[in-house]
Order: structure tokens, then C-alpha cells, then sequence
């Protein structure tokens, strides 16, 4: 069974689960708010014993746990963008380890010019606050550089499979250079290495076993 308390606004904020046993209520709790007993916190509110001990009735209350790494993406782009010029909304949610940023807002194309330069700085900064991975999209714009890197990627390799001479691509940041990686690596007696230091990286795609110059 299940009872909702709300705060004084009416506002749902806490819930009750009632089971015969600890493993039982919170098994029904994750059934019902659809998120792992790792995503939220629960206590124990009663505990009952019937029939001369032979069964028992076990109350929890639950609550979601607070996202860390999600509000602390949150709050840095609140702070920013009371300072930055640019009038953007954004969306923030948290899925299979990662953290997903969707901007929007009438600004938003300025993000996605010189082949999305600021959105990705924006990426990179982000990904220094936070502790887990974060990856940001405006306008589908990630979907759309993939496929084009990868399609890039496809013909120098495919070049390079014919000539037998190697290629070394331009500079590309960790994002590029992954996409480039995986498209090559798909390529049968092909591989590629990253060249240089720092954050922008040249990509070389070469025969395997010829890392001639």
C-alpha cells in the first residue's frame, strides 16, 4: 500500500510504502516510483507484529536522492548565465551514468556556429565541475556532427586502404578524435593513433603493422 504526503503548497513530497517485511516494502516502492532502491533514501516509519509475532507489517517513507552531479551542473549554468550575454534555456537530466544538457532559447544559434565551437567549450567546462560525464546538444547538433565525422572518417580511410599511405587528419578535440576512432577501427587493417598534446589532438590513420611516416 501506498500513502503520499504533500508539503503546504500541496506539492508531493514524500511517500509511504507498507510491505511484510523491509525487502518487500521496498521492493513495491521501486515498483511503483520506477527507480532503483540506489536512487532514493528511505527510513523506517512503523513496524508492527501480528498474530503473536507470526507475520509483520513494515512502513518506509521515501524520498528521491538528491542528484549531486546533476545540480552541480545546474547551479554553474545558473551562475553563468546571469553574466553571459546570451538568452538560453537549457534542459538537465541524468541517464545511464551520464549527464545530458539540451540548450535552447532565442540565442541558440550562436552556439552552433563555427561548427559548434562555444557549445563544445561549453562541454568541456561543464565536464571540469562535474564528476561524472556530461554531454551537452542544441538542435540535434551532435546527431548531425557525428554522422558527418564519420562519414569523413569512412573516405580518408578508405583512401588510405587503397594508397597504403597514411593520413593525418586535422586538430580534433577528445569528441572528434572518439567519433574518428571508432569509424576507422571499423575499417579491416586499418587503426589510428592521437598525435600531440593537450586538448586538440591530430588524428593519424595508417595500416596496421605501418607506422611509417
Amino acid at each position: 500500500m501506498e500513502n503520499q504526503e504533500k508539503n503546504e503548497s500541496g506539492v508531493e513530497e514524500l511517500k509511504e510504502f507498507k510491505g511484510k517485511n523491509l525487502e518487500e516494502a521496498i521492493g513495491y516502492a521501486e515498483h511503483k516510483l520506477k527507480i532503483l532502491r540506489s536512487e532514493f533514501n528511505y527510513e523506517i516509519v512503523t513496524e508492527k507484529t501480528k498474530l503473536f509475532g507470526i507475520s509483520k507489517e513494515i512502513v518506509i517513507r521515501v524520498w528521491p536522492k538528491i542528484e549531486a552531479e546533476e545540480n552541480a551542473v545546474t547551479d554553474f549554468l545558473k551562475k553563468l548565465l546571469q553574466v553571459f550575454p546570451l538568452d538560453l534555456d537549457y534542459q538537465v537530466k541524468k541517464k545511464n551514468g551520464f549527464v545530458f544538457v539540451v540548450f535552447d532559447g532565442e540565442d541558440k544559434q550562436i552556439l552552433l556556429w563555427k561548427d559548434g565551437a562555444l557549445l563544445l567549450a561549453l562541454q568541456h567546462v561543464l565536464n571540469k565541475v562535474s564528476n561524472q560525464k556530461v554531454q551537452v546538444d542544441c538542435e540535434f547538433f551532435r546527431k548531425r556532427k557525428e554522422k558527418r565525422l564519420r562519414e569523413y572518417a569512412q573516405d580518408v580511410a578508405r583512401q588510405v586502404s587503397d594508397t597504403g599511405r597514411n593520413e593525418i587528419l586535422d586538430l580534433m578535440n577528445p569528441y572528434e578524435r572518439r567519433i574518428v576512432h571508432i569509424a576507422v577501427n571499423q575499417v579491416p587493417g586499418l587503426t589510428s593513433e592521437s598525435l600531440g598534446d593537450g586538448f586538440l589532438k591530430r588524428v593519424k590513420i595508417f595500416p596496421i603493422g605501418k607506422q611509417g611516416k
